[in-house]
């Protein structure tokens, strides 16, 4: 006799059970999710000045909500709660000094969550460049329509050209199931 409701007077929660049929309704998806990157190191950058980081090459985007030409944004038109992880490579010319970076994520344009890193990085005595990368995450919750979440670098040196590195820098947002 085939059993067509199964209650939890009925049944001990706790056991495993091998399904031969298909189960709907488990679980979730972690969809929509993307990973950006640099293509080439971002320059120009001023020091002591917080600037948006330009992911400009999609790794994955599985629902094309982030603009990885103009805005370099993550818009998801999914409401809930996203994981959320920026990393930040940051670069400086030979025979220079780095005094302090930060990696900061932002929604709509407020900061809400980074790390600080303050130490002394210079350059090595053969005059090699020096590069680094430091990282931060946090979960946010998005409305699935406007909200939106951007990746923002600052780096204060003494010397030198401070830059966001190629491919060291990147961000990876997935959202998470409910």
């Amino acid at each position: 006799m085939a059993i067509d409701k199964i209650q939890s007077e009925s049944i001990n929660l706790a056991d495993n059970f091998a399904f031969t049929g298909t189960v709907t309704g488990a679980g979730g998806a972690n969809t929509p999710y993307f990973e950006a990157y640099q293509s080439s190191a971002q320059s120009g950058i001023s020091s002591g000045t917080t600037t948006k980081i330009t992911f400009n090459t999609e790794r994955f985007d599985t629902a094309g909500n982030y603009d990885h030409s103009t805005n370099y944004r993550f818009t998801p038109q999914t409401a809930g709660y996203y994981y959320v992880q920026l990393n930040l490579g940051i670069g400086n010319t030979a025979d220079n000094s780095i005094d302090s970076i930060y990696a900061r994520i932002y929604k709509n344009g407020s900061d809400i969550t980074g790390t600080n890193a303050r130490r002394d990085w210079d350059a090595n005595a053969e005059g090699l460049n020096y590069n680094d990368v430091i990282n931060t995450s946090t979960i946010v919750q998005m409305n699935g329509s406007s909200d939106y979440i951007e990746g923002w670098g600052y780096i204060d040196v003494t010397s030198g050209t401070p830059r966001f590195e190629s491919q060291m820098a990147s961000m990876q947002i997935f959202k998470m199931t409910e």
